[in-house]
């Protein structure tokens, strides 16, 4: 089971966002939050504030516990970007982009995790070896 948790708009660019969210892509809900806890950037409180989201969701409408929960996703979009002017000398503007960003956090299960595993493992034979055995799938 997946449970998201989005938080569009965030002051931040998509830039500087996915320095804290690559930290935490794959880990489990425990580990993730420590490691956001002790960043000093702006970009982790914001993750760590949409994974606190997902996984409230996850125990409210699936009754997951925290303790299985893995962060299985994490997206991080470019949102809209603010058009501002700063006057400069001979009366020229230069240009201020104030950017947004659009963050998605995905949860999941850790026994729907390990049946994916499973069955991509079953899978691994490819065609070009049957054949090259002599045999035909």
């Amino acid at each position: 089971m997946k449970t998201h948790a989005s938080i569009k708009y965030l002051k931040i660019s998509s830039r500087k966002l996915r320095l804290s969210a690559d930290l935490v892509r794959g880990l489990q809900v425990a580990q993730a939050e420590q490691v956001l806890e002790k960043k000093k950037k702006k970009g982790s409180v914001m993750v760590a504030e949409a994974l606190k989201s997902a996984v409230a969701n996850a125990e409210n409408n699936h009754n997951a516990r925290k303790s299985s929960l893995r962060v299985a996703e994490i997206k991080v979009d470019e949102g809209p970007t603010l058009k501002r002017f700063r006057p400069r000398s001979r009366g020229m503007a230069a240009p201020i982009l104030h950017r947004m960003s659009h963050l998605t956090v995905v949860v999941t299960d850790e026994a729907a995790v390990e049946k994916k595993r499973s069955a991509k493992k079953v899978e691994k034979t490819p065609k070009k070896q049957l054949a090259a055995s002599g045999k035909e799938a």
